[in-house]
């Protein structure tokens, strides 16, 4: 087996792996369900090879990204439900579909992209999706679904939540303007000062729970990527933090001995 620029040799090595007696041990006893947290944890290290501008990481990562797809895809076709194949056929067929203004005919592409038809193509392939699952006999759920249902609980909590939002405000079910949410965030921030006086851990997490979606939401009023607003405020904090550590071992003390004043000022000398 050699190195190869074409996806057909990683394909060919992800059957190896999997191959009974000649395949990897660890490989075998892996499902979708033990493969899923792998599979989260190389989205994460895409987009942090993407903060850091690492473009030789990045191009790894999104090698380590790649595989993951193939691992799922080898799986099912083990289990004789699809294989890589129709991955790449069902999103090209999407992509072609949901471009007429580039892919379409001469008609089509002269148009450009009118306003909705993403969301009515969107809207089609739903429909279509409901009815092949009907005809296979896989979904037994009851018709009534609410528009909610559309993200999944699996995601990401702080993207859900965004999501749900996103979902929701299409309904008209929305706060007016930035003030109001910022109001609503002061009513929840007293909700949670309540719950630490009360003692309870279960109302205190859903308080804080509530005060966080309040924080998101604001957030979306406001044009600006929750996401990305934390995840610049985590690389701050990585920054003062280590300017915190190295003081304090350049003069020869460790953490464990440095008092909290110390430690205090020299994060606000961070800051500045």
């Amino acid at each position: 087996m050699h190195p190869s620029r074409n996806i057909s040799r990683l394909i060919e090595i992800m059957a190896a792996l999997r191959t009974p007696v000649t395949g990897c041990p660890w490989d075998l006893e892996q499902d979708f369900r033990s493969i899923t947290p792998y599979t989260i944890e190389e989205v994460y290290e895409v987009v942090d090879a993407i903060e850091r501008n690492d473009m030789e990481n990045l191009r790894e990562e999104l090698g380590d990204l790649l595989l993951q797809v193939v691992y799922h895809a080898q799986m099912a076709q083990e289990e004789g439900t699809f294989d890589f194949g129709d991955v790449v056929d069902g999103v090209t067929r999407k992509m072609i579909r949901r471009h007429p203004h580039v892919f379409g005919d001469e008609t089509a592409r002269n148009a450009g992209m009118a306003k909705g038809t993403w969301e009515r193509i969107k809207a089609e392939e739903k429909a279509e999706r409901a009815q092949r699952r009907a005809t296979m006999g896989l979904d037994n759920q009851p018709t009534a679904k609410s528009i909610l249902d559309d993200v999944p609980a699996a995601m990401e909590p702080m993207l859900e939540a965004l999501k749900l939002q996103q979902k929701m405000v299409k309904t008209g079910f929305d706060w007016n303007d930035p003030g109001a949410v910022i109001d609503k965030i002061k009513e929840e921030l007293a909700e949670v000062t309540d719950e630490i006086k009360s003692g309870s851990p279960e109302a205190l997490e859903k308080e804080i729970g509530d005060l966080l979606f309040t924080v998101i939401n604001l957030a979306r009023h406001v044009d600006v990527d929750p996401g990305n607003a934390l995840r610049s405020c985590n690389g701050k904090v990585r920054k003062r933090f280590r300017h915190i550590e190295e003081n304090i071992e350049s003069k020869g003390h460790t953490m464990a001995s440095a008092d909290l004043d110390t430690m205090e000022a020299l994060w606000v000398e961070a800051k500045t």
